[in-house]
């Protein structure tokens, strides 16, 4: 989210279009990944339920964070890091690098379709 959304003061942006739906699900992801991947966004849920009455600020504030939410997000991005390969991810921004990877691989072939036909026109 950090490096494809804007700000508002220091506030992040968050919008469908921008931030959630930039990344590439890997078409490789087996029946039994998908489903680890929605048993655990489940905990998320479970572990929000837990603390009803907070709000998200609360929640996700680093210093506030309940420690059953973080062990349930840290469990989510597992899972989701095992849809991509099979060794864990070292760092952040070894992540967003490998995603922007694939994105680029994914959206290659409409560059060269887009850059045809304005060469037609």
């Amino acid at each position: 989210m950090r490096q494809v959304t804007g700000r508002l003061k220091s506030d992040y942006q968050y919008s469908i279009e921008i931030v959630y739906n930039n990344y590439v699900w890997p078409e490789t992801a087996t029946a039994a990944q998908k489903k680890a991947v929605e048993v655990a966004a489940q905990g998320v849920l479970d572990a929000r339920a837990n603390h009803a009455g907070e709000t998200l600020a609360n929640l996700y504030d680093p210093n506030l964070m309940p420690a059953d939410l973080v062990k349930a997000h840290q469990a989510l991005d597992r899972a989701v890091d095992a849809c991509y390969r099979k060794q864990p991810f070292a760092s952040e921004m070894e992540r967003v690098q490998y995603l922007f990877k694939l994105y680029e691989q994914k959206v290659a072939p409409l560059a060269v379709a887009a850059a045809k036909k304005s060469k037609k026109k």
